[in-house]
């Protein structure tokens, strides 16, 4: 009850965040939260380690090669103690995967059912596809690196027998203690340019910029950490939408990255979804 309890306090701040003033809650549905609240008692002593007691992470890699210092950060972020903490029994802390050497990196939110199992990011259907769009460019899952701002999948309230069912954004506190491994990962990394997947991802990204529809920000060349950031539809919205218009938006933005990659487009490449 106390994560449940934890998780709507975070969901309301992440609509004040987002702009939200106003939500409306029943009397009967207050009249619970009360009980619940009284229920509960203090936390007791075994409880997880709370976020104000353990800030965001600050990220000293090691001298080496790359792989060495990607092992480090690896290490640092399954022994961090809220990750671990926020991982249910059975799951993954879920870290980017991919070439250290890649031009181009495609960052998204979070993990989902999937991933958190596996412990890679984009392996689920959005994954899939994600993988179809890369092979589009030219390339393979292997050229690129892909990541998530954050490194354990929101927790909701399960069902019996612990299956979480669903997914939530995760709140601006959650993503600003994921963010310093994000940004160690961009810097082993060194790419060209990143690719934002979503409205989460990209308010991560661009410091929670003030907009409304993703279509106000995607298309348009952005910066992360002095890169180049280029902002467009999660994969997941494609599956939502399987449209060739819907499918065309990404691709257009995905052309621009191409081009800002110095990657060679073919006439065939520019008509895709047409």
């Amino acid at each position: 009850m106390r994560n449940t309890l934890n998780a709507i306090t975070d969901e309301l701040r992440r609509l004040k965040a987002s702009g939200v003033a106003r939500v409306s809650v029943s009397d009967e549905g207050l009249e619970a939260l009360r009980r619940s609240v009284s229920a509960l008692g203090p936390a007791p002593a075994d409880s997880p380690p709370s976020d104000a007691a353990h800030p965001p992470p600050v990220v000293v890699l090691p001298q080496g090669n790359k792989r060495a210092r990607w092992e480090a950060l690896r290490e640092q972020v399954t022994e961090d103690p809220v990750c671990r903490s926020k991982v249910r029994p059975g799951k993954k802390v879920v870290l980017g995967v991919g070439s250290l050497d890649a031009a181009i990196m495609f960052v998204g939110e979070a993990p989902g059912a999937e991933e958190e199992i596996q412990g890679e990011p984009f392996v689920g259907p959005a994954g899939q596809l994600l993988n179809k769009m890369i092979a589009g460019m030219g390339l393979s899952r292997e050229d690129v690196y892909i990541g998530n701002i954050m490194n354990w999948r929101p927790d909701l309230p399960v069902v019996p027998g612990g299956v979480q069912v669903g997914n939530r954004p995760p709140t601006e506190k959650e993503m600003a203690h994921c963010l310093p491994y994000l940004r160690a990962q961009v810097d082993i990394v060194a790419p060209r340019l990143l690719v934002a997947l979503g409205a989460t991802a990209a308010r991560g990204l661009m410091g929670h910029k003030a907009f409304g529809a993703l279509g106000e920000v995607r298309g348009a060349w952005h910066e992360f950490q002095g890169r180049p950031l280029m902002v467009t539809y999660h994969p997941s919205y494609v599956l939502r939408n399987p449209t060739n218009r819907t499918k065309r938006l990404i691709w257009e933005d995905l052309l621009k990255v191409m081009e800002r990659a110095n990657l060679a487009v073919s006439e065939k490449q520019r008509g895709f979804f047409l």
